[in-house]
């Protein structure tokens, strides 16, 4: 495992629908023993933007985050900050970071749980993308035909 590998999965967590992300979770019937090391909690993150993506950086405004820290049994932590007020989101995303981090559980969750979320993402992000393009608008400037 690599910093850029967790990074990913730690995305595809935190962006995945609680709904989606629990039940393919229940699918996988594990049953995992673990302590909280820090609880869930809701606090505030403050977003910044760029006019254009390019421009200066200006203060967006506020998003709630909720963050939450275990441990394994085993010794490992799993971390997880996810916006939103979903307490139960942060703490079974922090569960599955702690998991992935192990050599035994890496392979499968990755296979049956980040990969398939990854892939209905993308999905998701195409259909939005085919719904945007067919709302799109093509104007142009005609020269009036005044003499």
């Amino acid at each position: 495992m690599n910093t850029s590998q967790r990074k990913q999965w730690m995305s595809v967590l935190a962006r995945a629908s609680w709904p989606e992300l629990e039940a393919r979770w229940q699918a996988l019937g594990l049953k995992v023993d673990y302590q909280p090391i820090r609880a869930p909690e809701v606090g505030l993150a403050q977003v910044r933007a760029r006019m254009g993506g390019t421009g200066r950086a200006f203060n967006l405004g506020d998003t709630t985050v909720t963050r939450a820290v275990i441990e394994l049994a085993g010794g490992g932590l799993g971390y997880s900050y996810v916006r939103g007020r979903s307490k139960a989101h942060a703490e079974l995303a922090a569960v599955i970071d702690g998991l992935m981090q192990t050599d035994e559980m890496n392979e499968r969750l990755n296979r049956e749980l980040i990969a398939p979320l990854t892939a209905l993402k993308a999905e998701q992000e195409a259909l939005r993308r085919r719904q945007v393009a067919a709302s799109k608008v093509d104007f142009f400037t005609m020269v009036r035909g005044d003499d």
